[in-house]
C-alpha cells in the first residue's frame, strides 16, 4: 500500500490555496496549511467552507503559524513531514505594497528565506514551489511582445521586488543546497474566490450591483493597462505539475493572450446589459509607477509538463458574473 502523500501550504485560505487544497484533497494528498491569527477566526477560512463540507475533511490539517516566525514554521513542519511545499502566502496586492512596502518585503521576502531555512533544517527532501510573480517584469518585453523564463526583471512596484527576492533566494537555495526547489512565475489569475479589491472581481461584483440598482457608479483606475488573465483553477494545477518534474526549475505559467481593463470592463458590461455611463476614473487607484502589458510565453511549462488552460478569459467572467447574481439573489431572500 502506498503512503500517502503530504502536502503543506502556506496562504492556505487564500483563492489559490484553497483552489489547490481541493485539487490535492481530490488526489489523495493529506493537506496541512498555516494560518495567521485573525481577531475573526470565522473569516480566515470562508474560502475553504465547501472542504470542510466534504468526507476528505479530516484530511485537512489547520494550523497557527507566520512566515516572519520561523519557529512557528520549523514546529509545524517538523510535525507535518511534508513531501510537497507549497509557497502561496504573501501580502499580495500590488497597490498596496505602496502603501506598506516594508510588510509587504517582510512577509514576501524575508518570510520566504524563513520558509526555505526551516525547510533546509527540517525537511531538506521535500519538494518546494514558489509562487513567483509575472510583476518581477517590470515594462520589460521581449521583442515579440511576449514574456518568458528568460526576460530581463526589473519590477515597478515594492510587491515586485519582493517577489524577484523571494524568485532568487529560491534559485540560491536550490544550487547552494541542492534543494528541490522551483519557481512559478504565474501571471494574472482570477476566480470568484479573487478578493474584490483586485480589479476583476471589483468589476464583476460593482457592474452586478449596478445592475441590481446597489449602486451608480464603477470607478476605476488606468483602463488601458494590460494583462495576461488565467483561472485560478488551472493555474493551480501547473503547481502540482511542476513538483512532479524529476528536477525542479522555473517556469512561465500564463496563457499568452493579454486583455486590457477597458476589454474586461466592456465584457462584463455587454453580458450584464449597462451602458457604460456608469465607468468613472479615479488618480487614486493609479499606481505611483505603472505596468503597462503583461503577456507570457508559457512554451517551456506546456512542454515539460502538457499543462494546457482550460478556461477562457470569457468563460472565467461568466463564472464570476453567475456568483455574484446567485450571491445577491440569496441575500435577499434572507
Amino acid at each position: 500500500m502506498n503512503k500517502q502523500k503530504v502536502a503543506f501550504l502556506t496562504g492556505i485560505n487564500g483563492q489559490d490555496g484553497s483552489y489547490l487544497t481541493r485539487f490535492l484533497l481530490d488526489k489523495g494528498y493529506k493537506v496541512w496549511g498555516i494560518l495567521k491569527r485573525n481577531s475573526v477566526a470565522e473569516n480566515q477560512t470562508s474560502r475553504l467552507q465547501d472542504v470542510f463540507k466534504k468526507e476528505l475533511k479530516h484530511d485537512l490539517e489547520l494550523k497557527y503559524a507566520d512566515l516572519n516566525d520561523m519557529a512557528s514554521l520549523v514546529h509545524v513542519l517538523q510535525k507535518s513531514q511534508p513531501d510537497e511545499i507549497y509557497h502561496l502566502g504573501a501580502q499580495s496586492h500590488v497597490r498596496i505594497s505602496f502603501d506598506q512596502p516594508i510588510y509587504t518585503a517582510q512577509t514576501n521576502a524575508i518570510g520566504t528565506l524563513n520558509l526555505l531555512e526551516a525547510m533546509r533544517l527540517t525537511v531538506p527532501k521535500a519538494k518546494f514551489y514558489q509562487a513567483s510573480s509575472s510583476e518581477m517584469f517590470g515594462n520589460n518585453v521581449d521583442s515579440d511582445g511576449y514574456q518568458r523564463e528568460t526576460t530581463r526583471m526589473s519590477p515597478v512596484s515594492p510587491y515586485g521586488c519582493t517577489k524577484l527576492f523571494g524568485f532568487n533566494i529560491v534559485k540560491n537555495y536550490r544550487r547552494s543546497y541542492k534543494l528541490h526547489a522551483s519557481n512559478g512565475i504565474l501571471f494574472n489569475h482570477e476566480s470568484p474566490l479573487r478578493g474584490t479589491n483586485f480589479v476583476t472581481n471589483k468589476v464583476v461584483k460593482r457592474a452586478v450591483e449596478i445592475k441590481l440598482g446597489l449602486e451608480d457608479q464603477l470607478t476605476l483606475g488606468n483602463l488601458e493597462s494590460k494583462r495576461d488573465w488565467g483561472h485560478a483553477k488551472d493555474y493551480v494545477k501547473a503547481m502540482w505539475m511542476i513538483l512532479q518534474q524529476e528536477k525542479p526549475d522555473d517556469f512561465v505559467c500564463a496563457t499568452g493572450i493579454s486583455h486590457s481593463v477597458k476589454e474586461l470592463v466592456d465584457y462584463v458590461f455587454m453580458k450584464l446589459d449597462i451602458q457604460q455611463t456608469f465607468i468613472g476614473v479615479d488618480a487614486k487607484y493609479y499606481r505611483p509607477e505603472e505596468l503597462h502589458t503583461l503577456k507570457g510565453d508559457s512554451t517551456k511549462l506546456r512542454t515539460a509538463t502538457g499543462w494546457e488552460p482550460e478556461i477562457t478569459f470569457e468563460q472565467m467572467l461568466d463564472e464570476m458574473i453567475e456568483y455574484w447574481i446567485k450571491f445577491y439573489e440569496k441575500s435577499k431572500k434572507e
